[in-house]
Parts: C-alpha cells; sequence; structure tokens
C-alpha cells in the first residue's frame, strides 16, 4: 500500500511503498508535503449537521465545520460521512427510517457534484476516486439504534455504503450498552453485549462491515475483543489516561486494540482533549457576563454563548492533540493511530483547527515534532485505509 499520493491522485493503495523519507523539509515545504499525502478523516458529522437539513455543501457555508471547498482546501481525499440519529428523538420504528433518509440526503449531495465526490464501498473504489482526483466518500453509522436490534435493517445499511457501525451512542440498547451509562456504576450487571449482540458483531464481521468501538462501555467493548474475527475501529476518541472522559480509552483498552490490530482515530474535540478545558470556558464566561452570571448552564452552553474570540481562547491547545497523538502512538504503535475530527458534531476544536480547511496545520505540527513522514502519512490516513482493507472480503 503507497503511503503518498502520486501526481495529483494517482496512489496505487495496493501497492507497497518502498520510498523512504528523512524528517528534514529540504527543498519540499510541509504544505506540498501534505498535498502529497492520502488524508483521511474518519468520523465526520456534516449529513445531520448540514446535508440532512437541506445545505448545500457543494458552496463555502458561513456555518459549520465542513463543506466541499473547504475539504478541498484541506487536503482532505477520504471523508467519513456519520449517519447518527437520536436515540431518544428517533427510537425503533423510527431510527431506521432516519439512518436511510440521511443516506439519501448524502447521495443527492454526490449525485449534484459528480465532479468533486464520489461514494465508495470499499478501498478499490477509493482507488478509483482518487484516481479520478475525487474526494471519497464513505457512510459510517454512528449508533446501533438506527439498525433497531435487526440483522435484516443492518444488511441494508450495509448494501446501501456503511462500512463501520459505531454499536453505540450515548444510551443503552437492548443488545449493548454505552459508556455513558456503563461509567454510573462499577458493577457489570446489565452490561455488554446480549447474545443478539453477539450475532449482530458476527455477521458485521461477515459482511465486511468494521466494528466502531467509540461511545460504548468497557464491558461492551471487551465483549467485543474476545469475539471478532477482523480488526476493530474506534473512529474518534482519545487517551483516558490523559483525560479521564469515558469516552476515551483507558490503557487496558489500548493494549486489548494493539493485540486486535484494530485502529483507533484521534478526537479533536477540546473536552475529550483538556483536563482545563471546562475550567476555562467557566472562568472566561464568568469574565464576560459578570459575577452574577448563571451557573445552571453547563460548560458547553457557556462555551456558545462566548463571543468567538473567547471561544477560540477557551479551545485546547493544539498542544493538547499532539499530546495525545504521541501518547497514543507510544502505547498501541504508530500503525494503528488514525483521524477522527468529529467536525460538525463538537463545538470546540484545537486552536488553528477550526474547521476541515485546517488539517494542513496538523501534518506541519507533526512534522515539526519529529515524526518521520512515513509515519505521519500512516496517521493522516494509511492506518484507516489498511483496517478498511483488513475488514473487506476477499
Amino acid at each position: 500500500m503507497k503511503l503518498f499520493k502520486l501526481n495529483p491522485k494517482i496512489l496505487g493503495l495496493m501497492a507497497v511503498c518502498t520510498l523512504s523519507f528523512d524528517v528534514s523539509m529540504g527543498q519540499q515545504s510541509a504544505s506540498d508535503f501534505h498535498k502529497g499525502l492520502i488524508v483521511v478523516d474518519g468520523h465526520n458529522d456534516v449529513i445531520y449537521e448540514s446535508i440532512f437539513p437541506g445545505r448545500d455543501i457543494g458552496k463555502r457555508l458561513k456555518q459549520g465545520h465542513t463543506d466541499l471547498p473547504r475539504l478541498r482546501e484541506g487536503g482532505v481525499d477520504v471523508q467519513v460521512f456519520a449517519v447518527w440519529s437520536d436515540d431518544k428523538k428517533f427510537p425503533k420504528g423510527k431510527a431506521f427510517k432516519h439512518a436511510n433518509a440521511q443516506i439519501d440526503a448524502l447521495e443527492a449531495m454526490v449525485n449534484k457534484y459528480p465532479k468533486e465526490i464520489a461514494l465508495v464501498k470499499n478501498s478499490k473504489e477509493v482507488q478509483l476516486a482518487l484516481d479520478a482526483g475525487k474526494i471519497a466518500a464513505i457512510i459510517g453509522v454512528e449508533g446501533g439504534n438506527m439498525i433497531e436490534s435487526s440483522v435484516e435493517n443492518l444488511e441494508v445499511l450495509y448494501k446501501r455504503g456503511a462500512r463501520y457501525l459505531t454499536l453505540t451512542w450515548n444510551y443503552n440498547l437492548p443488545w449493548v450498552t454505552a459508556a455513558a451509562i456503563e461509567s454510573k456504576t462499577s458493577s457489570d450487571k446489565g452490561k455488554g453485549l446480549s447474545e443478539q449482540g453477539k450475532v449482530i458483531i458476527k455477521r458485521m464481521n461477515e459482511l465486511g462491515m468494521m466494528v466502531d468501538l467509540s461511545h460504548v462501555g468497557e464491558k461492551s467493548f471487551y465483549d467485543v475483543m474476545a469475539i471478532t474475527t477482523k480488526p476493530v475501529l474506534v473512529s474518534h476518541s482519545n487517551a483516558y489516561a490523559l483525560m479521564p472522559h469515558y469516552r476515551n480509552l483507558k490503557d487496558q483498552q489500548l493494549a486489548a486494540l494493539k493485540k486486535n490490530g484494530g485502529v483507533i482515530g484521534v478526537n479533536f474535540y477540546s473536552g475529550f482533549l483538556d483536563p482545563g478545558f471546562n475550567d476555562r470556558v467557566k472562568h472566561l464566561y464568568k469574565q464576560h457576563f459578570g459575577a452574577q452570571a448563571s451557573d445552571k448552564l453547563s460548560p458547553i452552553r457557556q462555551y456558545e454563548r462566548l463571543p468567538l474570540a473567547l471561544r477560540r481562547k477557551a479551545d485546547a491547545p493544539l498542544e493538547k492533540l499532539l499530546e495525545h497523538i504521541d501518547y497514543l502512538v507510544k502505547k498501541v504503535g504508530i500503525d494503528h493511530v488514525a483521524i477522527g475530527s468529529d467536525f460538525d458534531g463538537i463545538e470546540s476544536s484545537p486552536q488553528g483547527l477550526e474547521d476541515v480547511s485546517k488539517f494542513p496545520l496538523l501534518t506541519e505540527a507533526l512534522l515539526k515534532r519529529g515524526y518521520a513522514k512515513t509515519d505521519i502519512a500512516k496517521i493522516m490516513g494509511q492506518n484507516f485505509l489498511r483496517i478498511l482493507k483488513e475488514n473487506e472480503n476477499p
């Protein structure tokens, strides 16, 4: 598998890269190096945020993190578009229909801009899209509530292009439990995969659909690890040791992920990166609105009320994201770390990484940090493409 694009988008995903690079830039700028990478973002919520509500992301938008012009500016070659449906607003009987309606909206957008973007279902189609100079769009389903406990519904979404299923969002399902709920009690009672859950995981493995363990509880995590026959994805999570939030993975989980051969995509949300984020927001909120400002609002609601300049000041420093990358690389190895920004699903991202157009800044920061170019290529895209292929059927 090649680590870099050829000129301009000829990549040969199945070839083996025999090139080697040193860390020094020489005559090549960080910007040029970034342009030569295959950049994959493993999780973006722009379907729910903009596409499904009817915004035209083929044009530059004033709101949100994502549109096609900014994806081009950011050098994003492969974008996973998350299909998301709130468990409470769209329970059984509505969630599967809502998921399909979002895929319909994504397909309509792709059909409107056929020269810019292509919906792809496997690594070969990724190659064809990039050879044609197009952004490759992959569907990821964020939340098992959307299959409504039905293997048949799972198969329908797979046929429509879904290449991973995040087993839960922030609520338990009849067949699997979520980190947001599991974390509230120390007992394992009622936690993990049910027998139906094991059937669903087995069918995902058979289909070639990646099992995504972001959002799932620890018991569910280990239950999956005990039965999966394919490498798993943790599409948008970080290191618990650096930021102790239930959405992040503990060291023991990272060790299991490494043994499984899976991949973790680093999440850009400041609240999953920086232990000081909430306190900083509260301080700036009080400073701006006065000592009598309401403490009843959550930090994120306070953040949303701040002026833009103060929101940028509250955002996690880019250094915090780099620290998580460093830590994850140390714990699981360079072949198991990727990007899962969560853009358009988060309110706050690291300073400088305000939207998808800013991805070159991350590449530049990794170069300055001393990462080898081949290692940066793995983090920025190749590790995700590797696990995509390893989950595919021959």
